[in-house]
Protein backbone atom coordinates (compact mmCIF):
# COMPACT_ATOMS: atom_id res chain seq x y z
CA UNK A 1 0.00 0.00 0.00
CA UNK A 2 1.37 3.07 -0.82
CA UNK A 3 2.65 5.59 1.91
CA UNK A 4 1.05 8.60 0.53
CA UNK A 5 -2.86 8.42 1.14
CA UNK A 6 -3.59 11.33 -0.88
CA UNK A 7 -2.67 8.86 -4.28
CA UNK A 8 -5.58 7.13 -3.43
CA UNK A 9 -7.91 9.68 -3.91
CA UNK A 10 -6.36 10.85 -7.61
CA UNK A 11 -8.33 10.23 -11.07
CA UNK A 12 -6.88 6.66 -12.12
CA UNK A 13 -4.73 6.72 -15.64
CA UNK A 14 -6.06 6.70 -19.00
CA UNK A 15 -5.08 3.01 -19.12
CA UNK A 16 -6.36 2.55 -16.11
CA UNK A 17 -9.95 3.85 -16.80
CA UNK A 18 -9.94 1.78 -20.14
CA UNK A 19 -9.20 -1.08 -18.23
CA UNK A 20 -12.30 -0.30 -15.67
CA UNK A 21 -14.44 0.31 -18.93
CA UNK A 22 -13.82 -2.62 -20.82
CA UNK A 23 -14.26 -4.65 -17.23
CA UNK A 24 -17.90 -3.32 -16.90
CA UNK A 25 -18.48 -4.32 -20.44
CA UNK A 26 -17.67 -7.89 -19.81
CA UNK A 27 -19.91 -7.68 -16.52
CA UNK A 28 -22.64 -6.28 -18.72
CA UNK A 29 -22.33 -8.63 -21.67
CA UNK A 30 -21.84 -11.34 -19.02
CA UNK A 31 -24.71 -10.66 -16.84
CA UNK A 32 -26.84 -10.62 -19.75
CA UNK A 33 -26.09 -14.09 -21.23
CA UNK A 34 -26.88 -15.51 -18.26
CA UNK A 35 -30.18 -13.50 -17.99
CA UNK A 36 -28.66 -11.91 -14.82
CA UNK A 37 -29.89 -8.32 -16.29
CA UNK A 38 -33.48 -6.99 -16.68
CA UNK A 39 -32.63 -3.46 -18.42
CA UNK A 40 -29.12 -2.58 -20.10
CA UNK A 41 -29.16 1.73 -20.96
CA UNK A 42 -27.19 4.17 -22.53
CA UNK A 43 -26.96 7.75 -23.09
CA UNK A 44 -27.02 9.20 -27.08
CA UNK A 45 -26.49 12.83 -27.66
CA UNK A 46 -28.11 13.69 -30.44
CA UNK A 47 -29.88 17.15 -32.01
CA UNK A 48 -32.71 17.07 -30.11
CA UNK A 49 -30.63 16.46 -26.72
CA UNK A 50 -29.42 14.00 -24.89
CA UNK A 51 -31.82 10.52 -25.05
CA UNK A 52 -31.51 7.50 -22.87
CA UNK A 53 -31.80 3.99 -23.93
CA UNK A 54 -32.81 1.03 -22.45
CA UNK A 55 -33.38 -2.26 -24.07
CA UNK A 56 -34.53 -6.03 -22.40
CA UNK A 57 -33.42 -9.00 -24.04
CA UNK A 58 -36.33 -8.74 -26.62
CA UNK A 59 -35.46 -5.52 -27.60
CA UNK A 60 -35.60 -1.80 -27.48
CA UNK A 61 -37.97 -1.09 -24.45
CA UNK A 62 -37.34 3.01 -23.85
CA UNK A 63 -36.20 6.30 -25.75
CA UNK A 64 -36.68 8.78 -23.51
CA UNK A 65 -36.08 12.87 -23.65
CA UNK A 66 -33.90 14.59 -21.02
CA UNK A 67 -37.38 16.78 -20.33
CA UNK A 68 -38.41 13.52 -18.74
CA UNK A 69 -35.90 13.17 -16.14
CA UNK A 70 -32.98 10.28 -17.33
CA UNK A 71 -33.59 8.93 -13.39
CA UNK A 72 -36.87 8.94 -12.67
CA UNK A 73 -37.38 6.76 -16.12
CA UNK A 74 -34.52 4.33 -15.03
CA UNK A 75 -36.39 3.52 -11.61
CA UNK A 76 -39.55 4.01 -13.53
CA UNK A 77 -38.30 0.53 -15.43
CA UNK A 78 -37.04 -0.55 -12.35
CA UNK A 79 -40.10 -1.16 -11.26
CA UNK A 80 -41.87 -1.72 -14.33
CA UNK A 81 -40.08 -4.26 -16.03
CA UNK A 82 -37.11 -5.36 -13.65
CA UNK A 83 -34.73 -4.15 -10.53
CA UNK A 84 -31.45 -5.23 -12.58
CA UNK A 85 -30.37 -2.88 -14.09
CA UNK A 86 -27.28 -2.04 -15.57
CA UNK A 87 -25.50 0.76 -17.94
CA UNK A 88 -23.45 -0.29 -21.19
CA UNK A 89 -22.53 -2.95 -23.45
CA UNK A 90 -23.55 -3.56 -26.81
CA UNK A 91 -27.35 -4.27 -26.62
CA UNK A 92 -28.13 -0.79 -27.71
CA UNK A 93 -24.95 -0.22 -30.27
CA UNK A 94 -27.71 -1.13 -33.10
CA UNK A 95 -30.16 1.16 -32.18
CA UNK A 96 -27.60 3.99 -31.39
CA UNK A 97 -26.07 3.96 -35.09
CA UNK A 98 -29.57 3.87 -36.67
CA UNK A 99 -30.30 6.82 -35.06
CA UNK A 100 -27.28 8.53 -35.75
CA UNK A 101 -28.26 7.35 -39.11
CA UNK A 102 -31.90 9.07 -39.09
CA UNK A 103 -30.44 12.57 -37.59
CA UNK A 104 -27.77 12.64 -40.39
CA UNK A 105 -31.11 12.24 -42.80
CA UNK A 106 -29.16 8.47 -44.06
CA UNK A 107 -31.92 6.41 -42.68
CA UNK A 108 -36.13 7.16 -42.42
CA UNK A 109 -37.21 3.73 -40.53
CA UNK A 110 -35.56 1.84 -37.57
CA UNK A 111 -35.17 -1.95 -38.31
CA UNK A 112 -34.21 -2.64 -34.00
CA UNK A 113 -36.28 -5.33 -32.44
CA UNK A 114 -38.99 -3.50 -30.18
CA UNK A 115 -40.14 -4.65 -26.61
CA UNK A 116 -43.45 -2.92 -26.62
CA UNK A 117 -44.51 -4.25 -23.07
CA UNK A 118 -44.81 -0.77 -21.64
CA UNK A 119 -47.94 -0.37 -23.83
CA UNK A 120 -50.88 -2.44 -23.51
CA UNK A 121 -55.11 -2.08 -25.24
CA UNK A 122 -55.54 0.91 -27.50
CA UNK A 123 -52.39 2.30 -26.65
CA UNK A 124 -50.21 -0.27 -28.47
CA UNK A 125 -52.81 -0.72 -30.94
CA UNK A 126 -51.83 3.22 -31.47
CA UNK A 127 -48.42 2.50 -31.57
CA UNK A 128 -48.28 -0.27 -33.65
CA UNK A 129 -49.74 2.22 -36.48
CA UNK A 130 -47.77 4.92 -35.83
CA UNK A 131 -44.93 2.79 -37.44
CA UNK A 132 -46.84 3.34 -40.84
CA UNK A 133 -47.05 6.86 -41.37
CA UNK A 134 -44.34 7.65 -43.86
CA UNK A 135 -41.95 9.44 -43.34
CA UNK A 136 -42.15 13.40 -44.25
CA UNK A 137 -45.74 12.56 -43.61
CA UNK A 138 -48.33 13.61 -40.69
CA UNK A 139 -51.51 12.55 -39.45
CA UNK A 140 -54.05 14.29 -37.20
CA UNK A 141 -55.33 12.58 -34.21
CA UNK A 142 -58.63 12.15 -35.36
CA UNK A 143 -57.03 10.52 -38.78
CA UNK A 144 -55.17 7.91 -36.45
CA UNK A 145 -57.91 7.19 -34.69
CA UNK A 146 -59.79 6.22 -37.25
CA UNK A 147 -56.76 3.94 -38.45
CA UNK A 148 -56.97 2.77 -34.88
CA UNK A 149 -60.22 1.42 -35.48
CA UNK A 150 -62.03 3.75 -32.62
CA UNK A 151 -63.10 7.33 -34.63
CA UNK A 152 -63.94 8.90 -31.80
CA UNK A 153 -61.00 8.34 -29.29
CA UNK A 154 -59.21 10.92 -30.28
CA UNK A 155 -58.19 12.25 -26.48
CA UNK A 156 -56.98 8.13 -26.35
CA UNK A 157 -54.85 8.67 -29.33
CA UNK A 158 -53.37 12.18 -27.88
CA UNK A 159 -52.62 10.09 -24.33
CA UNK A 160 -51.10 7.07 -26.16
CA UNK A 161 -48.51 9.32 -28.02
CA UNK A 162 -47.91 11.30 -24.96
CA UNK A 163 -47.13 8.24 -23.10
CA UNK A 164 -45.18 6.60 -25.94
CA UNK A 165 -42.11 4.76 -24.74
CA UNK A 166 -40.08 4.67 -27.98
CA UNK A 167 -40.40 8.53 -29.13
CA UNK A 168 -38.64 9.20 -32.42
CA UNK A 169 -38.56 5.55 -32.55
CA UNK A 170 -42.20 4.60 -33.11
CA UNK A 171 -43.11 8.35 -34.58
CA UNK A 172 -45.37 9.81 -32.82
CA UNK A 173 -44.03 13.60 -33.71
CA UNK A 174 -45.81 12.50 -36.87
CA UNK A 175 -49.10 13.16 -35.32
CA UNK A 176 -50.39 16.64 -35.28
CA UNK A 177 -53.89 18.37 -35.07
CA UNK A 178 -56.42 19.03 -37.59
CA UNK A 179 -55.82 22.61 -38.70
CA UNK A 180 -52.10 21.28 -38.58
CA UNK A 181 -50.68 22.82 -35.50
CA UNK A 182 -48.41 20.67 -33.72
CA UNK A 183 -50.10 19.97 -30.74
CA UNK A 184 -47.86 18.28 -27.81
CA UNK A 185 -44.73 16.14 -27.74
CA UNK A 186 -43.50 14.26 -24.88
CA UNK A 187 -39.91 15.92 -26.05
CA UNK A 188 -40.97 19.57 -25.93
CA UNK A 189 -42.54 21.37 -29.31
CA UNK A 190 -38.62 22.46 -30.43
CA UNK A 191 -37.55 18.36 -30.73
CA UNK A 192 -40.79 18.24 -32.13
CA UNK A 193 -40.68 21.03 -34.71
CA UNK A 194 -37.13 19.77 -35.54
CA UNK A 195 -37.94 16.12 -36.05
CA UNK A 196 -40.95 17.10 -38.79
CA UNK A 197 -38.22 19.56 -40.47
CA UNK A 198 -35.73 17.27 -40.34
CA UNK A 199 -37.57 14.74 -42.11
CA UNK A 200 -39.50 17.61 -44.59
CA UNK A 201 -35.69 18.03 -45.63
CA UNK A 202 -35.31 14.78 -47.03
Amino acid sequence: MSDNPIQLLTEPTTGEAERLAALHALLVDRASAEAAVDVTYRRLDSPVGSLLLAATDLGVVRVAFETEDHDRVLESLGSSVGSRILRGGDRLDPLARELDDYFAGRRQGFDVPLDLRLARGFRLTVLRHLSEIPYGSTESYGEVAVASGSPRAVRAVGSACATNPLPIVVPCHRVVRSDGSLGGYLGGLPAKERLLALERAA
